[in-house]
């Protein structure tokens, strides 16, 4: 059924309320001006329906004419570039490639017995691939990065939460997108960057960090379907390391049935998979409704199994 004008100024509406609000000013006026303004609606929902929301417009529109000036209404201000910003709303999606939650990830990982092949699903330029590069800081204990250059992120962490002391072997890795990103890449990179929100800005420091490490080995990522190439990837993976099929806040972007394939086939090809998934994502998961009460939260899991309760950007890691 074709969206509304009434519907998707309500999604922006909702967005404005219950997204930005409290996280970015910016943001929230910015999705209450596109609400009110029934011409840059229309010209939305001539767009395909997953190219209609928000971050994608925001992110898009600062990509391609910058952000407005101060007290300038947004849509008043994207309108007359909409022929610049258009595009980059055709070629781009919103593929947030956050490092901040390797620090979610990393005590799963290193339950794993070394050494490990590590495939990453939905990986965008592979920045979470390089977990091993990046230092963290979970309060009580702490692990210093390889390379001084790197971004040391924090992550409170329950104190059941099983910090590893080292960083896991992993002698080889690579990535599947169906569009990936590439670390070399400026205008690539310049993406990546504008998803960032504008108010976050020691997100942003670390997500420069990041990509600078990430430039002096680049990561693999290969173009490719989560069903269709997984088989073929992991094929590739030593056969002498522990294999791990993990992703996070790329499930949700599928059908529920095609994640349902996707569990089966991670358990068939014979991987350890973690998911670090939205509460209702992989709702298959054992004990998942214990998780409703905690908003926002993810779902770090292995083989299907819940681990912990996690912050969609590495803030947190609960363990159960």
């Amino acid at each position: 059924m074709k969206t509304s004008t009434d519907e998707l100024a309500e999604r922006y509406r909702l967005f404005a309320t219950q997204e930005a609000k409290g996280v970015s000013p910016l943001y929230e006026s910015f999705a209450n001006s596109v609400a009110e303004n029934t011409s840059l609606l229309q010209k939305l929902l001539k767009l395909p329906l997953g190219k209609q929301q928000p971050n994608l417009l925001f992110a898009a529109a600062r990509h391609a004419v910058g952000l407005p000036e101060g007290g300038t209404d947004f849509a008043a201000h994207t309108l007359p570039s909409w022929d610049a910003v258009a595009p980059v709303i055709l070629a781009r999606s919103t593929q947030t490639n956050e490092p901040a939650r390797c620090a979610c990830l990393l005590p799963a990982l290193a339950r794993i017995d070394e050494p490990l092949a590590i495939i990453e699903v939905g990986a965008s330029a592979g920045l979470c691939l390089l977990i091993d590069r990046y230092g963290y800081d979970y309060g009580s204990a702490r692990l210093t990065p390889p390379n001084s250059d790197a971004p040391v992120f924090q992550c409170r962490a329950s104190a059941s939460t099983p910090v590893p002391e080292n960083y896991p072997q992993i002698v080889w890795r690579a990535g599947i997108d169906v569009n990936p990103l590439s670390v070399t890449n400026d205008d690539d990179m310049q993406w990546l960057k504008t998803l960032v929100w504008p108010e976050q800005v020691e997100r942003l420091s670390k997500l420069e960090s990041a990509i600078a490490i990430a430039r002096q080995n680049p990561p693999t990522v290969h173009s490719g379907d989560l069903l269709m190439d997984i088989e073929a990837m992991a094929a590739e993976a030593p056969s002498d390391a522990r294999l791990v099929i993990f992703h996070t806040a790329v499930l949700n972007y599928v059908p529920l049935a095609t994640r349902r394939q996707f569990a089966a086939l991670a358990r068939d090809i014979g991987a350890e998979w973690i998911a670090n998934e939205g509460v209702r994502v992989l709702p298959d998961i054992a004990g998942l409704d214990e998780f409703e009460h905690r908003s926002g939260a993810f779902v770090l899991s292995h083989n299907g199994q819940p681990l912990a309760r996690t912050g969609p950007h590495g803030q947190f890691v609960d363990w159960l």
